[in-house]
């Protein structure tokens, strides 16, 4: 899959496991560096739903439009699809199998 960040600092931490250590942990960095592998590693989104440990899912109300990818309680990775008009079914939400660019927009804790 193809991915963008949302800043580049963030994209900056990313590629440095030492920088996004020292931010998030040893435990946590570990897991966003895999969340990221993951998805570069998959053809689409859909690939993502077949990984439990992923619990990928879409978000509601402020957050609609963006997914969710589980790091570390309480802690989810939030990405989008990179599209001007983002592949939809007919019922409204996205569509994942067609879903092949994302942007990378944090982690955050959705909870707050």
């Amino acid at each position: 899959m193809l991915l963008s960040f949302h800043t580049g600092k963030f994209e900056k931490e990313c590629n440095d496991q030492k920088a996004l250590t020292r931010r998030w942990g040893p435990e946590q960095a570990k897991l966003i560096a895999r969340r990221l592998a993951e998805l570069e590693a998959a053809d689409n989104l859909e690939v993502l739903r077949s990984l439990p440990q992923v619990r990928a899912h879409e978000l509601k109300g402020s957050r609609a439009g963006q997914i969710s990818l589980d790091v570390k309680h309480p802690y989810r990775l939030l990405i989008a699809p990179d599209y001007d008009d983002p592949p939809c079914k007919k019922d409204g939400g996205l569509d994942w199998q067609r879903i092949t660019k994302i942007k990378i927009l944090g982690v955050t804790n959705t909870h707050e």
